[in-house]
This record gives C-alpha cells, structure tokens and sequence, in this order.
C-alpha cells in the first residue's frame, strides 16, 4: 500500500508522514530530502541552479542514502556518500535553491525513478509535492496537508531556532509565500492537490490530531 502526501513548505506533512508510518508499521520516504541533497551536493560542486544538465547528471550519480539509529525503523540521517547531511539540507541557502533545482523536468525524471524504485517492494508513507499527481498516481490513499502561510512560517521558525537556523518569522513568511507561488506556477509537476486526494488543513489541528487522521483513514481505506 502507498499512502502519497503532498503539500507545501512547513505544513507539517514530513511529520505527520513519519509518525503515521511508524503507528501503521510502514516505511517512510520523504523526496523533499532528496532534492534538498541535490540542492547541497550542487551548491558544494559548483553547479548553477539552472544548469538542468549538470543537475540531472548530478542526480543519477549522486551516492544518496538515508541512516537508521539503532532499533528506529524509520530513517533520522540523511548522507551523501560519507558525508551526514541531515542539519545541511535545512539551511536557508538550500531553501532558496531547491524549488528551481528541482523544477527541471530532467530532473525530477531522475529523482522519480529513484523514488519508485524504493518503494516498489513493500508499504511506504511516501510525501512531497507531486507523490500523488506524478510519482504514485495509482496510491491507493492520496492526502494534500496544507495549512495558512502565517502557520506555516510560525512552525518553519520555531523548527529554525530549534536547530540553530535563522528563525525570523517574517523573512520566512516571505520566503514561504515565494515557494508556494514557484512551486505552484512551475509547467512541471506543479503542488497542487491531485483529483481524488483528500485535503487537510491543519492550521488549527496538533500535531497528534492529524497524525490520527491519516491513520484512521488510512486504516479505513486498507479495509
């Protein structure tokens, strides 16, 4: 069973995936990862956010792998080859980058054969921005978490200051309301909610309560 969440930036989607995962006994894959990986092995080699080339080549090649902690089965590092880059991919100059390196359409061809190759063999809480309109359009529960730019900026900038990140809520709010129209206005698999997907607006609901949400559903659509 695939269970596709999509959404945009800071709606609280990666969380709610990992935690609905870890109570359905799934496994987890979040692809806003491996594009911020991108983004950072990118940066690191010199490579122009719109070099489409340079990139796709980069992201069939790259040496990409997540890191499980002892008896977590769900992945808390992300490498390239050797190099943890778990706290890299989160900085603001990555978050500037990553909506234009990741809107090539070569690109995202890449990146998407990787990701339905992980999760061919068994049942994934897959989430991003186009899981259930490009990569799993047959997933079997489809889920758009969504919430208000204010909220979304609020919870980006206390998620910043926990990890020592820039955390002005202004600045974010303008860099989160840029994204959404970037990611939503791109001609290649733009965020939007797919037909049958089912929205969820969690502006005023918990964490905890839209965890039971996705699992109640999800329970229910496994029969």
């Amino acid at each position: 069973m695939i269970i596709a969440i999509d959404g945009p930036a800071g709606s609280g989607k990666s969380t709610v995936a990992r935690r609905a995962a870890l109570q359905l006994g799934f496994h987890y894959l979040d692809t806003g990862a491996m594009y911020r990986a991108l983004t950072v092995a990118a940066l690191a080699r010199g490579i122009a956010p719109g070099d489409a080339a340079a990139l796709e080549d980069l992201a069939r090649t790259m040496p990409l792998r997540f890191g499980y902690a002892d008896g977590d089965p769900l992945p808390s590092k992300v490498f390239i080859g050797d190099v943890d880059v778990t706290e890299t991919i989160r900085k603001p100059e990555v978050d500037r980058q990553v909506s234009e390196v990741s809107a090539h359409p070569a690109v995202r061809e890449a990146m998407v054969d990787q990701q339905r190759s992980v999760a061919q063999s068994d049942s994934y809480v897959i989430e991003g921005r186009d899981i259930g309109t490009v990569v799993f359009p047959a997933a079997e529960l489809k889920l758009f978490i969504t919430a208000s730019p204010e909220e979304r900026a609020r919870r980006r900038a206390a998620q910043n200051a926990e990890r020592g990140l820039a955390a002005d809520y202004d600045t974010i709010l303008v860099a989160i309301r840029a994204r959404d129209d970037f990611d939503s206005s791109r001609e290649v698999a733009p965020l939007r909610p797919d037909d049958d997907a089912l929205c969820i607006d969690t502006t005023q609901l918990s964490i905890d309560e839209t965890v039971a949400l996705v699992v109640d559903l999800a329970k229910e659509t496994r029969g």
